[in-house]
């Protein structure tokens, strides 16, 4: 979770992530009259067929980017919730797994800007660290200028690939903790 003002590269910084991992990426534009629908989809009947066939929102992709999230009502926000705990979402009685590897990264405005609403702590509890971003210094600014309009826009090639990532998961996962380490982290954080 990036909370930052707007226009200081947080969407760049997402695509040029997804590129670096070989994920497929969606950009997700989070407004005040967004509905869940429009992020994790619908059911349309199809009169030829006679019955409902499912039309994937974007949330199906492999990194997700909720960009100003906290511009959305709280109904919609929390349609991230059951994506980004369980990595599936239910749409009309029926669940649906999401590819693996599934990330999302979502930026925020701050909220004393107008028209946003506050995460609530089950959301922001979903995100592995929220970084807060302050705003660029006179000569970091200048260099941004100078790089986005200089004609291309700078790009980033795949580096890794989905099956990297999830190999590097499952390495994280196996690295042994012994009782008396997560003991003293507990005591740490009392």
């Amino acid at each position: 979770l990036i909370e930052d003002l707007p226009g200081v590269g947080k969407t760049t910084l997402a695509h040029v992530l997804a590129r670096s991992l070989g994920l497929a990426f969606h950009r997700i534009q989070f407004t005040s009259d967004m509905l869940p629908a429009d992020i994790l989809g619908v059911s349309i009947y199809e009169r030829d067929s006679g019955s409902f066939k499912f039309h994937p929102g974007p949330i199906f992709s492999q990194l997700v980017l909720a960009d100003e999230v906290n511009r959305a009502t709280p109904k919609t926000q929390s349609a991230l919730l059951e994506a980004m705990q369980e990595r599936s979402v239910t749409v009309a009685g029926t669940t649906f797994k999401l590819d693996e590897p599934f990330l999302v990264l979502a930026t925020q405005n701050p909220i004393e800007q107008e028209g946003t609403y506050p995460l609530p702590e089950a959301q922001v509890d979903r995100f592995m660290f929220k970084v807060v971003v302050t705003y660029p210094q006179r000569s970091d600014e200048r260099a941004i200028l100078d790089l986005m309009t200089g004609g291309e826009p700078p790009s980033a090639k795949a580096v890794l690939h989905p099956h990297d990532v999830l190999r590097a998961r499952r390495i994280v996962d196996s690295v042994y903790v012994d009782d008396r380490i997560k003991e003293y982290v507990l005591d740490v954080i009392t």
